[in-house]
């Protein structure tokens, strides 16, 4: 899931502050805008482990546009983490699910052409989280 994150520049402490707004408290501070996407990332895989621990859901990606309807921050910088939440959803279950052959095709065509994807249960998972959080 693409997560919008909120960078905004601390001049007087000379770093940055990078927050995934929709996962309230995660947020971290570093000195370059790429080493906080590294420590947010790690700030993530703790946060949303936390979530699944109490049994909490992974909230949903909101756009960067609705975002920066709300937002109050002066300079704001926007930009985008693509996260795997799908390990954060709990146990998974293996179903049976009947699919045309063509189609078959193409969701493995995707996902050996893709590095997003590593399997075909993971693009299938992705693809039912996009058209839910729709």
């Amino acid at each position: 899931m693409k997560y919008p994150v909120l960078v905004l520049r601390n001049n007087q402490e000379n770093n940055y502050q990078l927050s995934v707004v929709d996962l309230p408290g995660c947020q971290v501070k570093a000195t370059t805008i790429d080493e906080g996407f590294i420590l947010l990332n790690q700030a993530m895989t703790e946060h949303l482990k936390i979530l699944v621990e109490y049994g909490e859901k992974v909230p949903h990606a909101k756009t960067i546009e609705e975002h920066m309807n709300v937002t109050s921050a002066a300079h704001p910088i926007w930009a985008i983490l693509d996260f795997d939440i799908v390990p954060y959803m709990g146990k998974s279950h293996k179903i049976n699910v009947t699919l045309p052959e063509l189609l078959i095709k193409q969701i493995d065509d995707r996902v050996a052409k893709s590095s997003d994807h590593k399997t075909r249960s993971g693009f299938i998972a992705m693809a039912c989280l996009t058209e839910l959080t729709r």
